[in-house]
């Protein structure tokens, strides 16, 4: 029998396939007693089933026809043409009823419950893929109607230009990858944020990394705002730092939609008490115990109770280069280490997406903040400057998938790094040095290592990416441990 809507506790981490890897991470933690907002999924079947009732699959092969992803102009096209077909589709009504019937009954009687809709591609969360952030959220949604009118926008996303672009790129074909939808009851958070069970920039597995704002916690996710930044070590829970940052705005719910409203001086206090921050840092553990694996979490705080909107596996950092200091060239500018590596090149400001052609390969892109719309131009880097948002920002995160030295929270870096002016980023310590360093990754293969450690245990490595093969082939290990067959046959050509 057809799974079209099925409750959080119904699935867990096996059913990815059914609800996409943000789906099956929430019912794994509600069945696990981590405090989950409750909820249903709107699951791949009832997308496949629309998409079929519509006929949309022969349409969309259509407008996709002879498409090159690289004219941006043509892609943004035949994306809009595609997402309105999607949009002005009606939904069959045995799924639209059940969508409806959920709905009501995550609310109380006669009271519709706000939720958040948002989207849970059945590819998200793959190694070496950022598919995270392509598909859309939608917050404070309230009504049958508009629920079922939000689910359909979600399916839409899967056809973002950013998501065409990605499955292009990546060789996954457009009707393989399904998408979810998780309706959810939001929580009108005091404050939110992101946390890691390990330094993502050093990886360091002793240490808890918290970033917090006030309000709800879109903000950080696109790295509007700079967060607090908080460490506490794993074993003791001793809070080992704490970064203040002032937060000019904060995302609030204002009757039936949201908005920014402005802070002022009360933006420049601590977001997180010591005993809140002992608390998510609990929970944190709890959730790394479980998944026995680094895990990069979204919480929230209402009323002194922590909840958990989502978990996911950390995205493996490719750069852990130990960077030289740059200390012989002039410090212009510094911001929160973001990804590590030293980032050589010539200044590029993007102030929107609109301007990303501006970026060849070897600019260091500069830019207010980034989201997803910029990986192309991301991709292009040899490395990443933001003025806003911490190490948990789409900047910090896209950056350590990529490679990418990048330092965020950089403040007035449009302004003080000039178009065209040559300079050195340090991702592991946040500084911009004026002027060209050499980078350590360049004198090591310059000059070889030849020492070899033997160990009595043969030391092996993953191979995930077909195009690492030769990087990792003068490594000194044993051999390779884990193929990713997949990524080989997602890249097919001549191995």
């Amino acid at each position: 029998m057809e799974k079209l809507v099925v409750w959080f506790k119904e699935i867990d981490k096996n059913d990815i396939a059914l609800v996409g890897g943000k789906g099956a991470n929430l019912g794994e933690m509600l069945k696990n007693g981590i405090p989950v907002p409750n909820g249903f999924i709107v699951t791949s079947e009832a997308y496949y089933e629309f998409i079929a009732a519509n006929s949309l699959k022969e349409k969309i092969h259509q407008v996709l026809d002879g498409l090159d992803v690289s004219d941006s102009k043509k892609l943004d096209s035949v994306s809009k043409k595609i997402r309105d077909l999607i949009i002005n589709s009606p939904i069959p009504k045995d799924i639209s009823d059940k969508i409806m019937k959920y709905y009501f009954s995550l609310g109380k009687i006669f009271k519709d419950p706000y939720v958040a809709i948002r989207s849970s591609a059945t590819a998200e969360d793959l190694p070496g893929a950022s598919f995270a952030g392509q598909q859309e959220t939608f917050l404070d949604i309230k009504g049958e109607a508009n629920v079922v009118y939000y689910v359909r926008r979600c399916w839409a996303s899967l056809f973002t230009s950013r998501a065409i672009f990605y499955r292009a790129e990546n060789k996954f074909d457009h009707f393989k990858v399904g998408i979810a939808v998780p309706v959810q009851k939001m929580i009108q958070s005091n404050t939110s944020g992101i946390m890691f069970t390990i330094n993502p920039v050093t990886n360091q597995k002793d240490t808890i990394v918290i970033e917090g704002i006030f309000g709800l916690g879109e903000l950080i996710v696109q790295g509007a705002v700079t967060p607090d930044h908080y460490e506490v070590d794993k074993k003791s829970l001793v809070i080992t730092k704490k970064e203040i940052r002032k937060q000019d705005v904060k995302f609030v719910k204002s009757n039936i939609s949201n908005k920014e409203i402005k802070l002022g001086k009360s933006g420049s206090v601590i977001k997180l008490t010591d005993q809140e921050i002992i608390k998510v840092a609990l929970l944190v553990r709890d959730i790394e115990n479980h998944y026995y694996f680094p895990q990069d979490i979204e919480w929230a705080i209402k009323n002194n109770r922590v909840y958990i909107i989502q978990a996911r596996p950390i995205t493996t950092t490719k750069n852990n280069v130990s960077s030289t200091s740059g200390d012989d060239l002039p410090l212009i500018l510094s911001g929160s280490p973001a990804s590590p590596g030293i980032g050589v090149g010539v200044v590029k400001i993007i102030m929107s997406p609109k301007e990303i052609h501006k970026i060849k390969p070897g600019d260091i892109l500069v830019a207010p903040q980034t989201n997803p719309d910029y990986v192309p131009a991301m991709k292009k880097a040899t490395a990443i400057v933001t003025e806003k948002g911490g190490r948990t920002s789409h900047a910090a995160i896209v950056s350590r998938e990529l490679g990418i030295p990048a330092v965020v929270g950089a403040e007035g870096a449009t302004k003080i790094l000039k178009e065209g002016m040559v300079i050195s980023v340090n991702g592991l310590t946040g500084d911009i040095y004026k002027g060209k360093s050499v980078r350590k990754s360049e004198t090591q293969s310059s000059k070889p290592e030849n020492k070899k450690l033997h160990t009595a245990t043969k030391i092996y490595t993953n191979l995930a990416q077909p195009f690492e093969a030769e990087k990792v082939s003068k490594m000194h290990v044993d051999g390779i441990g884990l193929l990713r067959a997949e990524f080989v046959i997602a890249e097919i050509g001549v191995h």
